[in-house]
């Protein structure tokens, strides 16, 4: 009787195995090699900040994204198949970024990722990417790491931005060259992947010196105590690296205490909401890098871009609804380029990409997966963007 049961286990266990293969071999599903086959519709997953603490960057790139998906399925999709968008929300967190990126990839079968716009939550994305053979395309994300550490690209993951060691370039070039600043201060976000990527190319560029060095971490509010300190300091430029919610009331605090230099940051500062939060007497004499400026269309898509995005949102895009729309349509380029069949077939398509028009500017993929591209130098007075410069690669 127990060898009889014995027997009935085995045999259901090897039904079951067999059942599964058959499931995992069927078209759709992921492996190592293929990845998710592209079927009826084109899936297209957004894994974005829809809440938490970085939202704004999320809500500028859904529009920017859903604009692009609009326009390509007005003209008859990718290879005549309508782009099918599935959202979900990251909550601006690394490890709900990491769940979203699986459930995305294994359970809704997408072809292609749109995500996300914090380099701490891209980079928690990576081991989903690399398991289900899904390309992911990161709007602003910046950190270099993220596509390739030394040797080792990573196969599945691109960017619509460039990356820190070039923004970090532009940066210490800015404050030497424009800003004849031979000394800085810097306060930078030591949680941040992204704040302390961007301080070290800033540190490996720049040939002044470096007067002092202060950190916070996220969600800190007050600021004071370090900013007293630098008060006493005697330094030309104030460089400040971390995401709007924290820089912006890093600012107005830093000004009220007399610290009236000129202050500069990254790519993270192009969101409004950062001047909304320093305020107008405070977002004086700042200067950031961006991926965008409507200040100066890159070209004739740039052009219309704009108008058409003030014309359904009522306001101007900020870089991260134009690099979404643009990491969108590096996709659509990359599937029909390579007359795609699967998820791992737009990954090739994405590294061969050249000469891509955007409406952040031409790009090319380089051999780390990185864009070649400009980036713009923009400066604010009274929290409004009053010029911008392209500075090339």
């Amino acid at each position: 009787m127990k060898k009889k049961s014995k027997v009935f286990v085995s045999l259901t266990a090897a039904v079951a195995v067999f059942i599964l293969a058959s499931c995992s071999a069927a078209p759709g599903a992921a492996t190592n090699t293929t990845g998710n086959r592209i079927g009826k519709t084109f899936k297209l997953g957004y894994d974005i900040e829809m809440t938490g603490a970085v939202a704004a960057y999320g809500k500028a790139g859904e529009r920017g994204a859903d604009m692009a998906v609009s326009e390509i399925n007005a003209d008859g999709g990718i290879d005549g198949k309508k782009v099918e968008v599935i959202k979900k929300d990251n909550k601006s967190d690394n490890a709900e970024s990491a769940t979203v990126a699986a459930n995305l990839m294994s359970n809704d079968l997408v072809n292609a990722v749109i995500g996300t716009n914090a380099s701490s939550q891209t980079k928690a994305m990576i081991p989903n990417a690399n398991k289900f053979a899904v390309p992911i395309v990161a709007p602003t994300s910046t950190n270099d790491e993220l596509t390739h550490q030394g040797n080792k690209v990573e196969k599945y993951v691109f960017r619509a931005i460039f990356p820190d060691s070039f923004q970090g370039k532009v940066i210490s070039d800015f404050v030497t060259d424009s800003l004849k600043s031979d000394t800085v201060a810097v306060y930078y976000d030591n949680s941040s992947d992204y704040a302390k990527g961007l301080y070290q190319n800033f540190k490996d560029n720049y040939k002044g010196q470096i007067v002092d060095v202060a950190t916070y971490q996220a969600g800190d509010k007050d600021f004071q105590a370090q900013l007293s300190k630098l008060s006493k300091e005697k330094f030309g430029t104030l460089l400040v690296l971390g995401y709007y919610q924290e820089a912006g009331i890093l600012v107005k605090q830093a000004r009220e205490l007399g610290i009236n230099v000129p202050v500069i940051g990254g790519d993270v500062l192009a969101d409004p909401t950062f001047s909304k939060l320093a305020g107008p007497d405070a977002a004086n004499n700042i200067y950031f890098v961006s991926g965008f400026s409507s200040l100066k269309p890159a070209n004739d898509k740039t052009e219309a871009f704009i108008k058409h995005y003030k014309a359904k949102y009522g306001e101007e895009p900020s870089a991260y609804a134009a690099c979404a729309y643009d990491a969108v349509m590096m996709v659509k380029a990359a599937a029909t380029a390579e007359n795609a069949k699967t998820s791992s077939d737009i990954a090739d398509g994405l590294a061969k990409l050249k000469n891509f028009e955007g409406v952040t500017g031409n790009i090319t993929v380089n051999k780390n997966h990185d864009p070649v591209k400009s980036a713009y130098l923009v400066k604010l007075e009274k929290g409004k963007e009053i010029s911008a410069e392209i500075v090339n690669p």
